[in-house]
C-alpha cells in the first residue's frame, strides 16, 4: 500500500481519499479506524438548550411518540438520533438493550427481579422500574451471567 501526505496551509480540515481498484478487508479496516478516530458526542435537547450528555450519567434511553429520550438522575432530554444509532455509539460501555424501545445503563440498576414469569423487572437506582421484554430476556441473562 502506498501512503501519500500533502501539506497545504489553505486546508482547514484534514481529508482522506483512498484510491483502490476494489474494496478489500484492508480498506474496510482503514475506513473503520478513521471513522472511529473522531469521537461522537451524545447530546440532548431540553427546551431550547443543547447539553452534552455523559454516558455515565444516563439511566436509560427510550423511544416514545416518535422521539428518543435520554433520562438522567435529574432531567430528561430529547436525543436526535435513532435508538439503534445510540446502541452502536454506546457499544463497549455498560449499556444493554432491554426492548425494542429501551436501552438501560447497567451501572444504574439497583436489582433485577426474576420472579415475573417470562420477563424481568428492572429496578433503577432512582426508584423507577422498567421491564425486559420477552425477546431480550435471554440476552440480559447472558450479560448478567445467569
Amino acid at each position: 500500500m502506498q501512503v501519500e501526505i500533502k501539506i497545504d496551509s489553505s486546508v482547514t480540515e484534514p481529508k482522506v481519499i483512498v484510491f483502490t481498484d476494489k474494496m478489500t478487508e484492508e480498506i474496510s479496516g482503514i475506513v473503520r479506524m478513521l471513522s472511529e478516530a473522531e469521537p461522537q458526542m451524545l447530546t440532548g435537547i431540553q427546551e431550547e438548550n443543547v447539553k452534552i450528555l455523559e454516558p455515565n450519567d444516563i439511566l436509560k434511553i427510550y423511544s416514545a411518540g416518535g422521539k428518543v429520550y435520554a433520562v438522567t438522575d435529574s432531567d430528561e432530554y430529547v436525543v436526535r438520533r435513532r435508538l439503534y444509532e445510540l446502541e452502536e455509539l454506546l457499544k463497549g460501555k455498560p449499556f444493554a438493550r432491554i426492548s425494542n424501545s429501551e436501552i438501560i445503563n447497567l451501572r444504574k440498576v439497583k436489582n433485577f427481579d426474576l420472579s415475573f414469569s417470562g420477563t424481568i423487572c428492572v429496578m433503577m437506582n432512582n426508584g423507577t422500574s422498567t421491564y425486559v421484554s420477552r425477546r431480550y430476556v435471554s440476552r440480559i441473562k447472558e450479560v448478567l451471567g445467569i
